[in-house]
């Protein structure tokens, strides 16, 4: 395991460990929180953060900073790889040089990309876990994240997890980070870890799809699949609609099967 692998295990470790030792916020309870300006911590909570950021979570930030993929990568974040799979992911960089070592979006208004923040943000207070059943259906817990800094909790609006997970829009965000949080747990079950050449394609199909787009027509790779007719053109035209064939592909590729691919015989 090399340095970037151990941090990144330690980073998993930590955050389990963390999620273990909360409440579970069951069915049907609430909590109240509320943040914005007039709250005393504003902001306290943006900063020297281990953020990892996934391929959905890329794609709308440097989509609201207008960067190519490869751009926003070099600026904001550093590379790492799963140390049991072999995945790729990417570490927000925070800003080492500056008390609190801030994420580089944050102002003292507040979230310079609000509208396309991480998910992780989204979802804060609340703590996500998640894990495949015997079906391969994701099975969700939530749990509440009292910071000892956080006066949010002191405010009066009252949630639950579906209300607050609605209100922060985070249905995109879930069905993405779900789907390859998917291969990843199939690459554990298969015992496979990913070699480099591997990970690199993973990069190339879920953290730069403009630069897939150009892969996909260099290599003429539709002309080697049986897929819906329709979907060709609006992957070639649309991130997102390639972000979701790259899943399909990455599955179909490592794991011989795809919700909606098939090798031409």
């Amino acid at each position: 395991m090399d340095h970037s692998d151990a941090k990144t295990q330690q980073a998993t470790d930590a955050t389990q460990a963390f999620l273990d030792s909360l409440p579970e916020l069951g069915p049907g309870e609430s909590f109240r929180f509320a943040c914005h300006p007039s709250v005393p911590c504003f902001n306290a909570c943006c900063g020297d953060l281990n953020l990892m950021l996934t391929p959905y979570d890329t794609l709308r930030l440097r989509r609201s900073l207008r960067l190519g993929a490869g751009e926003f990568a070099r600026l904001y974040a550093n590379l790492t790889l799963t140390p049991d799979t072999g995945f790729p992911m990417l570490a927000l960089e925070m800003l080492p040089n500056k008390p609190r070592k801030p994420c580089p979006f944050v102002s003292e208004k507040g979230c310079l990309v609000y509208e396309n923040r991480p998910g992780a943000c989204r979802t804060y207070p609340l703590g996500r876990a998640t894990r495949l059943d015997d079906n391969g259906q994701v099975v969700e817990q939530y749990f509440v994240v009292r910071e000892p800094h956080c006066r949010g909790f002191q405010e009066s609006t009252s949630w639950d997890a579906p209300s607050w997970l609605k209100d922060q829009g985070l249905t995109d965000y879930y069905h993405f980070n779900d789907r390859y949080m998917r291969l990843m747990a199939l690459a554990r079950t298969h015992g496979i870890r990913l070699a480099q050449k591997q990970a690199n394609m993973v990069f190339l199909a879920q953290y730069t799809p403009d630069a897939f787009q150009d892969f996909i027509v260099r290599m003429n790779l539709f002309e080697h699949l049986l897929m819906d007719p329709s979907l060709p053109e609006r992957i070639l035209a649309d991130e997102v609609a390639c972000l979701e064939f790259g899943l399909d592909w990455l599955e179909l590729l490592f794991f011989g099967s795809s919700p909606t691919l098939a090798r031409k015989t």
